[in-house]
C-alpha cells in the first residue's frame, strides 16, 4: 500500500509541475526581440584581367521570418548591377544593417537568401545561397563576396 501511495504522490507532483509550466507559458508568453543583420558586399577576387571588362554582377537579398506555419518576407533589396571591377574590396565593402523587430526566438527564426547574378556579354549565371540566423544571438553579419 505504501508503494502505491508513493507512486501516486510522485505522479501527482509531476502532473502539478506540468500544469504549472503550461499555465505560466500562457500567462507569461515569450517576449519578442529585435534581430539585427549586417551585410557586407565586396569584391572577392581581383578582377583586373581584361576578360572581366564586360562582366557585371547584381545582388538580390531577401530576409524571411520563418515559423512552423508560415514564411514571411520582412526585407528585400537588390543592389544594382555594376562591373565586377567597381565592387569595393572587403575593407571598403558596401554595407547595410537591417533591424527586424518582433521575432519570437522560441517559435521563429530568420533566413537570409541572396542571389548573385553575373552577366557577361548577355550570358547570365545565377548563384543562390541561404543562411539561417542563429536564435542565440541578436546580431549577425553576412559577408557576400562577388
Amino acid at each position: 500500500m505504501k508503494k502505491h501511495l508513493l507512486w501516486l504522490s510522485v505522479a501527482v507532483v509531476v502532473l502539478v509541475a506540468a500544469m504549472h509550466k503550461e499555465v505560466s507559458e500562457i500567462t507569461n508568453p515569450a517576449k519578442p526581440v529585435e534581430k539585427s543583420i549586417s551585410f557586407a558586399v565586396y569584391k572577392g577576387s581581383n578582377y583586373a584581367s581584361d576578360v572581366y571588362n564586360s562582366t557585371s554582377a547584381q545582388v538580390h537579398i531577401t530576409i524571411e521570418k520563418v515559423s512552423a506555419k508560415s514564411r514571411t518576407t520582412v526585407w528585400e533589396k537588390t543592389f544594382d548591377a555594376q562591373s565586377l571591377k567597381q565592387y569595393p574590396s572587403l575593407q571598403n565593402a558596401m554595407s547595410q544593417t537591417v533591424k527586424v523587430p518582433n521575432v519570437f526566438d522560441s517559435k521563429e527564426h530568420l533566413e537570409v537568401t541572396y542571389t548573385l547574378t553575373y552577366n557577361s556579354k548577355g550570358s547570365e549565371l545565377q548563384m543562390q545561397n541561404e543562411t539561417v540566423v542563429s536564435n542565440d544571438t541578436h546580431s549577425s553579419k553576412l559577408y557576400i563576396g562577388i
